[in-house]
Parts: C-alpha cells; structure tokens; sequence
C-alpha cells in the first residue's frame, strides 16, 4: 500500500478515535457508520482498521506509556491530542515494521492537518 494511503488511514482513524471518545459508543459501531458515511477510496481501510481496533483495545496501556511524560494530566488533553498521541504510541509499540521516525513525524503531521482543518 503506499504511504499516502496509510497516511489518510491515520488521519481517518484520529477522526473516528475522536468519534468514539466524545459518543462513547462501540468501536465497531463507530468503525461502521465512518466507513459508510466517509470517503476512503485513497484510505488503507485495513490499516484504518487495525489503529481504530488497536488503539480501542489498548487505550489503558496506550494511557500509562505517555503519562509519564505528560506536562499535565492527561484528562487535560484534548480528543484529537488524545487519539494522535495514541495511534502514535500503538504504532510505535505494536508495529515493529513501522519505523520510529515515521511514527513521531507522522503524528506531528496527522495533528497539524488535523488542526489546521480545524481553524476556522
């Protein structure tokens, strides 16, 4: 798959993460109605998948490596800090085939698309 698809792949799942977080509701369900209601024709669906599983089911985890190195609590964070920090870390402690710099930069990316689509 080539990188810009995996890398829609991570800007989609902050997107959905954000979903999940704020509804509460089930991370299939959410998974589910993105997909269907998003276009995702230049998205590594399965790669989508795989953040949104692993991050969901690993969130506790996920919430003890970076807490240490927080500069304020973590309930202080906002949901899109939140679920980049956590894909962030998923792919740097659960995908030994994605290097550590291009976790770090693609989550410096992610969150900066993320913001600046965020601005009004």
């Amino acid at each position: 798959m080539k990188p810009a698809a995996r890398r829609r792949a991570r800007e989609c799942a902050v997107q959905a993460l954000y979903s999940w977080q704020l509804s509460q509701n089930d991370i299939a369900d959410v998974e589910y109605q993105f997909l269907a209601e998003q276009d995702v024709k230049d998205v590594d669906v399965l790669y989508f998948r795989e953040l949104l599983a692993g991050v969901a089911t690993n969130t506790a985890y996920l919430d003890g490596l970076m807490k240490p190195y927080l500069s304020r609590l973590l309930e202080e964070l906002g949901q899109v800090e939140k679920a980049v920090l956590r894909i962030a870390l998923y792919e740097l402690s659960k995908r030994s085939d994605v290097p550590y710099k291009v976790a770090i930069n693609e989550a410096i990316r992610t969150g900066e698309i993320v913001r600046r689509r965020r601005q009004p």
